[in-house]
C-alpha cells in the first residue's frame, strides 16, 4: 500500500515526575491513578448483567470483530489491487514512451523525431488520460507542456506538486513514487528522455483520492450493511436467546416459589437438549426434597401423636405412686416398663418408616428364594401356636434385600397370628409367576371388610374390629409396604370377613446386572 505512515503518540500509561537528588533531578515513572478504578467501574455493571445480556453482548462483540476484520481485509486487498493497477498503467506508460524514443519516428507523420522535447510532445499529444490522471512535460528543468483542455486533474495548479515534479525530473532514472501535498495525494511517474545534449521528462500524475473514491464508497455501503446486520443479529439473538434460556427462567421461578408450604411446583421439560436435561434433573431433585420433607413431617406428626399418650400414662402413674406401698410400686413399675417397651417398639417402627425414603434403605444382593422361604417359615413357627403350613417353595435366585424381605414377611406372619384364633391354619409360601416373585401369608383370621382395604395401608390406621381384637400402633403394614415399594413391588390383599386374609408381596425378579443398571441410573439422577 502507498498510504503514509503515521507514528503513534505515547499512550496514557505512565506520568513523569522528578525529584532533586545530590547530582540533579532524579526522574521516576509512576502509573497514572484512576485507571484501575475506571476499569472496575466499566466491568462491574457487566458483571451484574443478566446471562441474556452477557450472551448478546458476546455475540455482538464476536460479530463486530468478524465484520470489522472482514471489512479491513477487503479494504486492504482492494486498496492494494487499485495501487497495483495504477503502477501497472504507469509502467506501461513508461514502456510506451521509451519505445517511441527508441524508434524515433512520429507514428502519425512518419517523420523522424530528432530531439527529446519533440518526442515528449508527440507522446503527450497521442496519450489518453484516464479519470483522475494528468501530466506535465518538463524540458530543461521547466514545465513546457501541460494536459489538454478538458482534463480534470491539473498538476500545474498545485505549486507544491510542481516543485516536487521538477525535482524528480532532474534525475536520470525513471521513478514511480507517492507524493503528498497540502492539496492532494498522488502517485507520480517521471520518465526522463535525453539525447546526451538536452533532457526532457514526462511526469504522469494519478490522483489517489480519486482512484480510491470508489473503494471508499464501497466501504461506506459495507459499513451501513454491517450496521444493519448487527441490529438484526442483536434482535435475533435477543429473541433466540430468550427462547433458549426460558427453561432457566422457569427453573429460577420454580425454585423461588418452592418452600415448606408448597413442594409440588415443577419445571416444564421441553425437548431433549442440555437445558431440558437440567430441568429434568432439578425436577428429580425436587422430588427427592419433597419426599424427604414429607417423611420428616410424617415422622414429627407420628412422634407427636403416638408418643404423647404413653408419656402421659407414665407420667401420671409416677405422679400417683405411693412409695410406701410395695404393691403399688410393683404394679406401677410393671405398667411403666410395659409402656416404655411399647414406646421402644414404636420408635423402632417410626425409624424404619423414616429410613424407607433413603436410597440405602434396602441393599439388594443375590438371594436363594428357596432358602429364604424355609428360613422365614422356621422363624414364623415361633410366633404363636398355629397350624403352620408351607404352601409352596419357589426355586431360583433373584436380587433383593433378604433382611428387609424377612422383616416384611415376618410382620405379615405376626399379623396373621395376632388376628387369628389359636390352632388356626397359617400358610406361608413362595412362587415365581412370569417376571414376579410372590411371597404370601394366608390365615383364617377375622378378615378385612372391603371398605377398609385402603385404610389398612395408612399409618396408625386400624379397623374397628382389629382394635377390639388386639392392640397395636397400626404401623406394621406401612412398614411392609415401604419395604416392598423399595424393591419396586407392591402388596396384594385378598380378604373375606370371618374367613381370613391372604397378603402377597409381589416383587419383580431382577438380576445383578439389572440391579447395577438401576443403581447407576439413580446415581446419575442424584
Amino acid at each position: 500500500m502507498y498510504a503514509p505512515f503515521a507514528t503513534a503518540g505515547p499512550g496514557p500509561t505512565t506520568s513523569s515526575q522528578h525529584e532533586w537528588g545530590p547530582k540533579g533531578p532524579k526522574w521516576k515513572r509512576e502509573p497514572i491513578r484512576g485507571w484501575h478504578n475506571g476499569l472496575v467501574k466499566v466491568t462491574a455493571p457487566f458483571a451484574r448483567a443478566t446471562i441474556r445480556t452477557r450472551i448478546i453482548w458476546t455475540i455482538f462483540l464476536v460479530a463486530s470483530v468478524a465484520l470489522v476484520t472482514s471489512g479491513a481485509a477487503v479494504w486492504m486487498l482492494d486498496l492494494r489491487s487499485i495501487h497495483d493497477d495504477i503502477d501497472n498503467r504507469l509502467v506501461l506508460t513508461r514502456q510506451e514512451l521509451r519505445r517511441l524514443a527508441e524508434e524515433g519516428i512520429d507514428p502519425a507523420t512518419k517523420e523522424p523525431l530528432t530531439e527529446p522535447a519533440q518526442t515528449l510532445r508527440v507522446y503527450m499529444e497521442r496519450s489518453v488520460l484516464g479519470s483522475g490522471e494528468g501530466q506535465l512535460g518538463v524540458v530543461e528543468g521547466a514545465v513546457q507542456w501541460v494536459s489538454a483542455e478538458g482534463i480534470v486533474l491539473r498538476p500545474e495548479d498545485d505549486p507544491e506538486l510542481v516543485d516536487r515534479l521538477l525535482a524528480e525530473a532532474e534525475g536520470d532514472i525513471s521513478t514511480i513514487t507517492t507524493i503528498d501535498t497540502a492539496r492532494g495525494h498522488y502517485r507520480v511517474l517521471t520518465v526522463p528522455v535525453t539525447d546526451g545534449n538536452t533532457t526532457a521528462a514526462l511526469a504522469r500524475v494519478v490522483d489517489l483520492n480519486t482512484a480510491e473514491a470508489g473503494l471508499w464508497r464501497t466501504m461506506r455501503i459495507y459499513a451501513s450493511a454491517a450496521a444493519v446486520t448487527m441490529m438484526l443479529v442483536a434482535a435475533l439473538a435477543w429473541l433466540g436467546i430468550g427462547r433458549l434460556l426460558r427453561p432457566i427462567w422457569e427453573l429460577r421461578n420454580a425454585t423461588e416459589s418452592i418452600d415448606e408450604r408448597d413442594l409440588t411446583t415443577r419445571v416444564r421439560v421441553r425437548g431433549h437438549d442440555d437445558l431440558s436435561a437440567l430441568a429434568a434433573a432439578v425436577n428429580h431433585m425436587l422430588d427427592r426434597v419433597q419426599r424427604a420433607v414429607e417423611a420428616q413431617r410424617e415422622l414429627l406428626d407420628d412422634v407427636g401423636h403416638e408418643l404423647r399418650t404413653p408419656i402421659t400414662v407414665v407420667r401420671g402413674h409416677l405422679e400417683l405412686i405411693d412409695p410406701d406401698d410395695p404393691d403399688d410400686v410393683k404394679q406401677t413399675s410393671e405398667l411403666v416398663l410395659d409402656e416404655l417397651d411399647r414406646m421402644v417398639a414404636l420408635i423402632g417402627d417410626l425409624l424404619d418408616l423414616a429410613r424407607s425414603s433413603q436410597s440405602d434403605f434396602v441393599t439388594p444382593e443375590p438371594t436363594d428364594i428357596e432358602a429364604l422361604t424355609l428360613q422365614v417359615f422356621d422363624k414364623s413357627c415361633a410366633l404363636g401356636e398355629r397350624d403352620w403350613q408351607l404352601g409352596g417353595c419357589a426355586t431360583g435366585t433373584t436380587e433383593l434385600d433378604p433382611a428387609r424381605i424377612t422383616q416384611a414377611w415376618l410382620q405379615l406372619a405376626a399379623n396373621a397370628v395376632k388376628y387369628s384364633e389359636e390352632d388356626s391354619q397359617v400358610v406361608i409360601g413362595s412362587e415365581i409367576s412370569g417376571s414376579e416373585l410372590f411371597l404370601w401369608v394366608e390365615d383364617e383370621g377375622i378378615g378385612i371388610a372391603q371398605e377398609d382395604m385402603e385404610r389398612i395401608r395408612l399409618r396408625f390406621a386400624r379397623t374397628a374390629q382389629a382394635t377390639r381384637y388386639a392392640s397395636g400402633a397400626g404401623l406394621g403394614l406401612s412398614i411392609v409396604d415401604s419395604i416392598v415399594q423399595a424393591h419396586g413391588g407392591r402388596i396384594a390383599v385378598s380378604s373375606e370377613v370371618g374367613r381370613g386374609s391372604v397378603f402377597t408381596l409381589r416383587i419383580p425378579l431382577t438380576t445383578a446386572d439389572e440391579t447395577r443398571s438401576v443403581q447407576l441410573k439413580e446415581s446419575d439422577k442424584t
